[in-house]
């Protein structure tokens, strides 16, 4: 066993380990803080992959805005910390049921099917795709792009404009 596969089992670890704590977790602070580690290995799991542009937008997204934002929305609402999550048992055998025939049916395919593997990804050289997408996103996907672009700026200002028409009739 070498280093990158050392590396590879300790950020799987740690992703499907701090996973089930998010799920398991009665606390919600705990599940918060779980959902943490859950992110930071996912993105080392993009670094392994050598998708390193991946990798920052999973930190930066991810843990940056949308963690951050439901950890001080956790912190700040006192009353969600003595909620008690009440889980019952009334889907708990057609879930059960729905994950084995799921974990069947992946692991056949895993078996059945021929996997070929061109070249390890630890004897690749590290280059960064972020010259690709940079080129990708000005040449040949430009139109997907300014649509997204055009999409969102009009999100930010209709949410502006529910904002702003939501707190003068309240006044």
């Amino acid at each position: 066993m070498n280093l990158y596969e050392i590396v590879f089992y300790f950020f799987a670890a740690l992703t499907v380990g701090s996973a089930a704590v998010v799920v398991f977790s009665r606390n919600i602070v705990y599940a918060a803080f779980s959902l943490l580690f859950t992110f930071f290995g996912v993105a080392g799991l993009y670094v392994l992959l050598n998708a390193d542009f991946l990798a920052v937008t999973q930190l930066m997204v991810y843990v940056g805005g949308i963690l951050v934002l439901l950890l001080f929305g956790v912190m700040l609402t006192n009353t969600t910390l003595s909620v008690a999550i009440r889980s019952g048992s009334l889907h708990v055998l057609p879930a059960s049921l729905l994950a084995a025939a799921l974990a069947g049916m992946l692991g056949g395919l895993y078996w059945t099917a021929e996997w070929s593997v061109s070249v390890r990804a630890s004897d690749i050289a590290a280059e960064t795709t972020s010259k690709e997408i940079g080129s990708a996103f000005i040449t040949s996907h430009l139109l997907p792009f300014e649509v997204a672009s055009v999409v969102l700026l009009v999100a930010i200002v209709g949410a502006a404009m529910m904002a702003r028409r939501e707190r003068t009739t309240e006044q």
